[in-house]
């Protein structure tokens, strides 16, 4: 038997399943591409997650379009993380080229050309159905992670949810938890104290200004009302195939900070909604998050934690996680051991810090007989990967390197009047890009302050003319005394003693 007789047995027994699949391409030899030898994913492990990693320009991109594709025509509904701007052109078909032709006769099945139902979502100005969530959705502790908080500040943004919750005051948005932050601070503080203890003015401006930071990356677009329902992420289309939901995230690639809130928000709604589906032999939803480093480089222990054990735990209510991005250790060492799929494009080494990456790269990969995994790295083409899946038993199968097939959809972006027909043409878009902006706690405390205020002035009021009064009342009783004690001229003058001893002389000189 030849090497590459060896090696397509190797592979087709790696990679048999019994069950449902999808093709990734064909496993190569060498330089060589081995027809017919397919590397394929099991429908049935695609919760376990994955990792798609690679220097720019290697395909990544190609590669998640080409997974969202397979995906939807098995019927599975895809969340892409539309970073870079380059996914939109999954709605139209791909125009063919002699090259991908010529791939495919080297992989063994022939290219089709199709485009695929999509979704254009957004969480920011962009043009889409509008995704956001209320504050009260995030509650207090994932909040609190999110804006890396300490212990005293966490306590009193539960304070804050407490209130709210028995004083029925809803937070929905920025604005609403801005307002209850100054109001506990200064009109309500007494109220506060009394209820639920002494907050401290310095901790409340410090959670101000870690809310002011995510409003100020575009916060304040994302929540708000109308919430939107992740159950919508899981629709399918007439003909049975999966919806793809593109997030366009172009205008928030400086805004770290609104990405991995919104990723956080999602993950744990998702986890929340969605029931448990033990071993259902396919996933309900398929998310994949390109440039991942975004939700990692910024994030604290504590939300790196919650990371950790939402992607533990969300496998079993059947939604995959695919981690999109350059080098694997931008993935947090407790993420990437979830992670069941690796698909590895090539990685470049510039630097000494690069080579050492690709060594640390390369022992991420079951070892092989057939490559050397570090040097086979540097010398990927585009379009080709290293690939190592979980098969039906859980068993991480042979690693391959793999030419990949192409897109069937186009390999760019819409054109805007394609993009525009796409989104008028949703059916969600009348359900969620309605401006919503209901009796809040923004509104309450408003009308609560202005009665305090008011109340105040009618005291003030009230006391000065309660003074008045009474200086009145004493002027005019000192008025009075003056007036009842004051004699009159002609009294005085008749009772004087003067007028007195001349009558009594008159009257002498008269009886004489």
């Amino acid at each position: 038997m030849s090497q590459q007789e060896e090696f397509f047995e190797f592979i087709n027994d790696g990679y048999a399943t019994k069950g449902d699949y999808i093709e990734l391409g064909a496993a190569m030899l060498g330089e060589e591409t081995v027809t017919n030898a397919i590397v394929k994913i099991p429908l049935k492990t695609l919760n376990r997650h994955g990792l798609i990693a690679g220097a720019t320009g290697t395909g990544k991109t190609k590669t998640l379009q080409v997974l969202a594709e397979t995906l939807s025509d098995k019927g599975i509904p895809v969340l892409l993380m539309d970073i870079k701007g380059d996914l939109s052109g999954l709605a139209q078909p791909s125009p063919g080229h002699p090259k991908i032709d010529e791939r495919h006769a080297k992989i063994g099945f022939p290219f089709e050309a199709k485009k695929f139902p999509i979704e254009v979502l957004s969480i920011s100005e962009q043009n889409g159905t509008r995704m956001r969530a209320t504050v009260s959705e995030f509650g207090p502790v994932l909040l609190s992670r999110i804006l890396d908080l300490s212990e005293v500040q966490q306590g009193i943004v539960a304070i804050i949810f407490k209130y709210c919750d028995d004083n029925k005051l809803p937070l929905l948005d920025i604005k609403d938890f801005k307002k209850v932050l100054q109001f506990i601070t200064d009109e309500g503080k007494e109220e506060i104290k009394k209820e639920y203890g002494r907050i401290s003015s310095s901790s409340t401006g410090a959670i101000l200004r870690k809310i002011i930071e995510i409003e100020q990356q575009g916060g304040d677009l994302f929540f708000g009302e109308k919430s939107f329902d992740v159950e919508d992420l899981t629709r399918i289309d007439e003909n049975g195939r999966g919806i793809i939901s593109v997030l366009r995230l172009t205008d928030i690639q400086d805004k770290p900070k609104l990405f991995s809130t919104f990723m956080m928000q999602l993950l744990a709604e998702v986890y929340e909604t969605f029931p448990e589906q033990g071993d259902s032999g396919r996933p309900e939803l398929v998310i994949f998050i390109d440039e991942a480093h975004l939700v990692f480089e910024e994030a604290s222990k504590a939300l790196l934690n919650q990371i950790e054990s939402i992607v533990k735990l969300i496998r079993s209510k059947g939604i995959g996680l695919y981690f999109v991005t350059q080098n694997p250790n931008d993935v947090p060492e407790d993420v990437l051991a979830q992670l069941g799929l690796k698909i590895q494009h090539a990685l470049r080494a510039f630097t000494a810090k690069d080579r050492k990456a690709i060594k640390l790269a390369a022992e991420n990969y079951p070892s092989s007989e057939f490559y050397d995994t570090k040097e086979v790295l540097t010398q990927l083409g585009i379009g080709e990967a290293f690939v190592s899946v979980l098969n039906e038993k859980g068993i991480p199968t042979p690693l391959a390197r793999t030419m990949l097939r192409a897109p069937m959809s186009r390999m760019d972006v819409l054109t805007d009047s394609e993009l525009t027909t796409v989104i008028n043409n949703s059916k969600l878009i009348h359900k969620y890009n309605q401006e919503l902006d209901r009796e809040s706690a923004y509104e309450m405390l408003n009308s609560k302050i202005e009665k305090i205020n008011l109340a105040e002035e009618k005291a003030i009021k009230a006391e000065a003319d309660e003074k008045e009064r009474k200086r009145n009342q004493k002027s005019s009783s000192r008025s009075y005394t003056r007036k009842s004690t004051r004699i009159n001229p002609i009294v005085k003058v008749l009772t004087s003693a003067t007028f007195i001893r001349a009558v009594f002389g008159i009257l002498k000189k008269v009886i004489k």
